[in-house]
C-alpha cells in the first residue's frame, strides 16, 4: 500500500511538471508566430533561448519517470500514464523545435520586407495554441472526450495550411524573385501543421492511458469530411 501511495504521489508531481512544459510550450507556439507576423526580433531570440528550457524539462521528467519504473514497479493504469508521458513530453519537445524554427526564420528574413501580409499563418497559429491547450487538458483531466474534441481543429489546420500552399504557390509562379522568402513561409505553415499533429498524437495518448485502446485521430478526421 505504501509503495502504491508513494508512486501516486509521484506520478501526480510529475504530471504538474508536464503541464508546465505544456504551458511553456503554448507560449512558445504564440510568441513564436507573434513575432514573425510582427518582425520581433528581440521575441523571436526569446523562442529560440526558451527551447534549451523545453529540452531541459523534457530530460527531467523522463529521468523521474525512469525512477519510478525501477524503483516503484507501477501497475496497470499507472503504467500506462507513465508510457503516456513518456511519449508525450517526446511531442512536446519536438513541437518546440518546431517553434524555434519559426523563430530562426524570423531572424533570417528581419530585413525583408514581407511578400504579402500575414494573415493565415497567424491563424494557424492560434489553431495550433488551441490543440495544444486541448490536449494539455485533456491529459490533466484524463479527459477521452476532450481529447476527442481536437478533431474539428485538426480539420481546420488542414485547411489552412492547403489555403497557404495554394496562394504561396501563386505568388512563386508569377514572380520567381519571391521564391527564397514564399519557401520559407511555406516551412513556417508545415512546422505549425507538424505542430498540429504532434498535438493529436498527444490526444491519442490520453485515450490509451484513459481506455487501453490505440486510435488514429487524424484518419477519424478525414472521415469527418
Amino acid at each position: 500500500m505504501e509503495k502504491d501511495t508513494n508512486a501516486a504521489w509521484a506520478l501526480g508531481k510529475i504530471k504538474e511538471d508536464v503541464f508546465k512544459m505544456g504551458r511553456l510550450l503554448e507560449e512558445q507556439v504564440y510568441k513564436s508566430v507573434k513575432a514573425l507576423a510582427e518582425k520581433n526580433r528581440d521575441l523571436a531570440s526569446e523562442v529560440v533561448k526558451n527551447d534549451d528550457i523545453v529540452d531541459q524539462m523534457e530530460l527531467d521528467i523522463e529521468k523521474k519517470c525512469l525512477n519510478i519504473l525501477a524503483l516503484q514497479q507501477p501497475m496497470a493504469k499507472d503504467l500506462r500514464l507513465i508510457a503516456t508521458i513518456l511519449r508525450i513530453i517526446v511531442d512536446i519537445e519536438r513541437m518546440a523545435d518546431h517553434c524555434e524554427d519559426i523563430a530562426r526564420t524570423t531572424l533570417d528574413l528581419y530585413d525583408e520586407p514581407y511578400i504579402k501580409k500575414l494573415i493565415d499563418i497567424p491563424r494557424m497559429g492560434g489553431v495550433a495554441q488551441q490543440m495544444v491547450e486541448l490536449a494539455m487538458n485533456a491529459l490533466i483531466n484524463e479527459d477521452t472526450d476532450l481529447a476527442m474534441s481536437i478533431i474539428p481543429l485538426e480539420q481546420e489546420m488542414d485547411g489552412l495550411y492547403n489555403q497557404i500552399f495554394r496562394e504561396l504557390l501563386s505568388y512563386m509562379m508569377q514572380d520567381p524573385k519571391t521564391i527564397p522568402q514564399a519557401t520559407r513561409l511555406l516551412l513556417v505553415a508545415g512546422s505549425l501543421e507538424r505542430v498540429g499533429d504532434h498535438a493529436t498524437n498527444m490526444a491519442e495518448m490520453v485515450v490509451y492511458m484513459v481506455a487501453g485502446k490505440r486510435i488514429d485521430i487524424n484518419r477519424a478526421a478525414r472521415s469527418h469530411n
